[in-house]
């Protein structure tokens, strides 16, 4: 019988370093015979395509329809039958995702009510639960540098936001600390740092 593959969902305010430490670890798990697969919300699908436009500012439109894109990408991001997340686990690969649903709940649910955020993203919820979650923090202020160095910014880059955001995600860890295996690291100006707790976290839900 196949092994399903472990679910592990990087979270953080914008520049805390998810897509570099994702990527570190994938190598780490490919290194020790894990079959990896790594994704990211919003997705590159059509419903993602549109969030994105939206996040940038070329499409206008109001949060609560921006909450409701990112549920719609998260569901086909779960369910599509060639590309979607439970598809991947059942034949034995282990995915790695930048941002899930407590992303929404922080960002999201920092604008328009939690609870209505919470409920559009209750179907994925009941769907597919992350084994891990590896919330990277880094103060806001820090983070911003790092977002200024990039360039380009998009909705929710600002300070106030990204404090606010970052409150948020304390928030409802503490909400849901007994249902979601919750990790917090500090995201470290060495990423190796960052990286051998993000590994220590991983080691243990595998079992090294």
């Amino acid at each position: 019988m196949m092994t399903k593959g472990k679910f592990i969902v990087f979270e953080g305010t914008d520049g805390s370093g998810k897509s570099t430490q994702m990527k570190l670890l994938a190598q780490y798990l490919e290194k020790r015979g894990i079959s990896v697969a790594m994704t990211h919300e919003p997705t590159a699908s059509a419903f993602g395509k549109l969030t994105h436009a939206c996040m940038r500012g070329e499409v206008e439109t109001g949060e609560y329809a921006i909450a409701a894109m990112f549920a719609a990408d998260r569901l086909d991001h779960i369910e599509n039958p060639e590309t979607g997340m439970l598809a991947m686990l059942a034949a034995g690969t282990t995915v790695l995702c930048d941002r899930y649903y407590f992303s929404s709940f922080a960002y999201n649910g920092g604008i328009v009510p939690l609870a209505w955020v919470e409920a559009l993203n209750r179907p994925a919820m009941e769907l597919l639960r992350p084994d891990l979650v590896l919330f990277l923090d880094l103060p806001p202020e820090e983070g911003m540098k790092r977002i200024a160095r990039r360039g380009e910014r998009e909705r929710y880059e600002t300070l106030e936001r990204q404090q606010k955001t970052r409150a948020k995600f304390f928030e409802v860890f503490e909400k849901y600390k007994h249902e979601e295996n919750i990790v917090i690291i500090k995201s470290e100006e060495e990423r190796e740092r960052t990286q051998e707790a993000v590994r220590r976290a991983a080691d243990a839900l595998f079992g090294f």
